[in-house]
């Protein structure tokens, strides 16, 4: 039952002995959290998934549960992955159906998981199944949550191109009985519960083509039926100004609901009136879009998830209060090894605040990462410095190019070496290279070999680690010429007009392989003048002669040439022979 688990970025608790607060009188040093006295890691696990629908946290038992869909075909059977807190499987739970959302109960004694025709319930200590509870039929996937002593989940019927503008309805299952409520709206809808909530249930509404002003709304969910509370939507008078909602999350103390909506970044609302919150989160970072949202258990912290490129942050992990101005720990993801963004519904904490479990996922969506972070009490700066330089002084295509630059880094030297990622930009697009590690004194070289004649600009970045944020991106332009070639003659000094001569060569290409085949020009220049010769073919091993009987006597010049093609340069070579009766 094990999987694929890779820990990198790991420092040890002598590196985060302190944190950094911002006080009265500037920045003095603080004992570090308890809960990040222990060393610092992110373990990170490849899923053997390529679909997700929810995530959910069991701290008693220190289980991870992620539920894969899998509904391509109507008879997928869905599952739900089960990871210890250090990144093993340790189980794998099989549905009826496609499985969407998941919810624990108050006491975390049970796992709910919605299927498309039932709700089943896994007792959390055995994870053994302990029944289905039959629920209207559900095709587009249900989102789960528990509030009031009730397992709450919505419900949505319609092919999968109709599922983000058809009606979506709430239910709930109490006491083992499949009940209904009058609430639904048009598109899906976000269900957000938890200890902080108490016995209030949140529910926002997805922006689609028929809802392009989406509410955020709360139920109280304490007596046999719920009652909704305030509501609130977002656009101007002018109709614009929408929420695109991706997550919800409330405050360890229930006090606020924080909002990632993908279009004005990070919202805090008061959770009682769903007004916005005296002071905001500062913005995400420039071309970051928010995807998720999570207040860590201990009410300390709150995870921001986005997607993003390059070494533009994919995760911000800040204090909850956003009157802290402790500068946020920053988590740049972008390669096959982690992903390249925070899914939506992505991320939850442990109850002490201790982990975050984040999931990334790659460009297209059918790659899965889960991240086990346990943050240091700070992090510190990193910067390019003194540009970059490449090497040789002349790059041309099919040769190697050397990019070299320095990265300096604040604070604890890392434990282990970082590297340097790099993307190659010319005519044929953008490809990604190979990545460098980075030296000890802060130096590296990043290698290509340019595939196209022109200009190629090479972008880098440091994504950063545990201990250090993101570095700036940083490039060079490098023209890129064509490959040289060289012809070289070897030709007698003397010849005799009757005997004729013969001139032996040999052609040299670099940069990429010539194709077979390949001729050179002949020109014959005496006091008669220029003529052209028969072109002379070139062998495998570059060899060529050149066999001719002189029309005159006196000097004559031999010309052998190479036109050239796509990526190699043309090139000539002379030889002069004195002819003799």
């Amino acid at each position: 039952m094990s999987t694929s688990v890779r820990s990198r970025r790991r420092i040890t608790s002598t590196l985060v002995a302190l944190s950094l607060t911002l006080g009265a009188t500037g920045l003095v040093a603080a004992a570090a959290p308890a809960a990040y006295a222990a060393e610092a890691s992110e373990v990170v696990a490849k899923l053997p998934i390529a679909s997700y629908s929810a995530l959910a946290v069991d701290s008693a038992h220190e289980r991870v549960y992620i539920a894969d869909k899998r509904s391509y075909y109507y008879n997928d059977k869905g599952t739900v992955l089960v990871y210890d807190f250090e990144g093993q499987r340790v189980a794998t739970l099989t549905g009826t159906g496609p499985v969407t959302g998941l919810a624990l109960s108050a006491d975390g004694a049970t796992l709910y998981a919605g299927e498309r025709e039932f709700i089943a319930a896994y007792d959390t200590g055995t994870l053994q199944l302990t029944g289905r509870t039959p629920a209207y039929s559900d095709t587009c996937g249900r989102e789960l949550a528990f509030s009031g002593g009730k397992q709450w989940h919505t419900r949505g019927n319609a092919a999968d191109s109709e599922c983000a503008y058809t009606v979506h309805s709430l239910d709930y299952v109490n006491n083992g009985v499949q009940s209904v409520t009058d609430w639904n709206v048009t598109g899906r809808m976000l269900l957000e519960a938890g200890p902080g909530a108490g016995n209030r249930l949140f529910m926002g509404q997805v922006k689609n083509e028929k809802a392009t002003d989406p509410a955020l709304t709360s139920f109280d969910t304490s007596g046999d039926t719920p009652v909704r509370g305030d509501a609130r939507r977002f656009a101007d008078a002018t109709g614009k100004g929408g929420m695109e909602l991706k997550d919800l999350a409330v405050s360890a103390d229930g006090k606020h609901l924080a909002v990632a909506d993908a279009a004005h970044g990070t919202r805090l609302l008061n959770a009682g009136d769903l007004s916005d919150a005296t002071t905001p989160y500062q913005p995400l970072p420039a071309g970051a879009v928010a995807s998720s949202v999570a207040f860590s258990g201990d009410g300390k912290y709150i995870a921001r998830g986005a997607s993003a490129g390059g070494s533009t942050p994919d995760l911000l992990v800040q204090p909850a209060d956003p009157a802290n101005g402790t500068t946020a720990l920053e988590f740049a993801y972008e390669g096959e090894l982690d992903g390249s963004r925070i899914v939506p519904r992505g991320m939850e904490w442990s109850a002490d605040g201790s982990r975050l479990f984040a999931l990334t996922t790659n460009t297209a969506g059918n790659a899965f990462w889960l991240h086990i972070i346990q943050p240091p009490a700070a992090q510190h700066d990193s910067r390019f410095t003194g540009g970059l330089t490449s090497t040789p002084a002349q790059a041309v295509v099919g040769e190697p190019v050397g990019i070299r630059g320095r990265l300096e880094l604040d604070g604890p030297a890392p434990a282990e070496p970082v590297r340097v990622t790099a993307v190659r930009t010319d005519a044929d697009g953008t490809r990604r290279l190979a990545a460098a590690e980075v030296a000890a004194d802060g130096t590296f070289t990043v290698l290509d070999v340019p595939s196209r004649v022109g200009e190629s600009t090479y972008t880098l970045s440091f994504l950063g680690d545990l201990t250090h944020r993101p570095a700036e991106d940083v490039s060079v332009t490098v023209s890129v010429a064509k490959a040289p070639t060289t012809i070289t003659l070897t030709a007698p000094a003397e010849a005799s007009k009757s005997a004729g001569l013969e001139i032996t060569g040999r052609f040299t290409a670099q940069g990429p392989a010539l194709p077979a085949g390949i001729t050179l020009a002949v020109q014959r220049a005496d006091r008669l003048g220029t003529g052209t010769l028969t072109s002379v073919a070139v062998a495998a091993d570059g060899t060529f002669r050149i066999n001719d009987l002189p029309r005159v006597r006196g000097s004559v010049t031999y010309t052998v040439g190479y036109a050239g093609d796509d990526v190699h340069a043309a090139s000539t070579a002379e030889a002069t022979v004195l002819v003799r009766r």
